[in-house]
């Protein structure tokens, strides 16, 4: 499959496709572009675009689409990604009280995003994170394979 979101990944831009590649689609294909050409991308490449506006993956209410993925894709009995889901929606929506690791989540993803790395190599250092948060949360991360239901 593919997915298209805005360029410049930060928390959930990146969040979103560490759970589609563990427990979705390991092979899932990733494009960054500018916000105004999602639609057209995602028409063209036959893309699923993500966190973006009018976006049933996107941010719904105070959820973020970290969210959206974990209901779409009905993981919402692994506790890990129950805790997790509130470390990621208080990193990426400014509300660091929902979970105590949310802040320390923003920092980092801020940090390395503001080192001029690459979208894709964003998600290449950030991966090991959210493998480390999912273990911290009580989650034995999959070597390999689908967990989700499909849809």
């Amino acid at each position: 499959m593919k997915w298209v979101t805005r360029a410049r990944v930060k928390v959930d831009r990146v969040a979103c496709p560490w759970l589609i590649r563990r427990f979705i689609d390991p092979q899932a294909a990733f494009l960054f572009v500018p916000p105004d050409q999602v639609a057209e991308v995602a028409s063209r490449e036959g893309a699923t675009p993500y966190d973006v506006e009018a976006a049933d993956l996107g941010h719904h209410g105070e959820e973020c689409s970290f969210d959206a993925f974990i209901r779409r894709y009905r993981l919402e009995a692994d506790p890990a990604l129950q805790r997790m889901r509130l470390i990621v929606r208080g990193a990426d929506t400014d509300r660091p009280d929902l979970a105590p690791e949310a802040a320390g989540l923003k920092a980092v993803a801020h940090g390395l995003s503001a080192m001029g790395h690459s979208d894709e190599r964003l998600l290449e250092l950030q991966f090991p994170i959210y493998d480390a948060l999912y273990t911290h949360c009580g989650g034995a991360v999959p070597a390999a394979g689908v967990h989700a239901s499909p849809p």
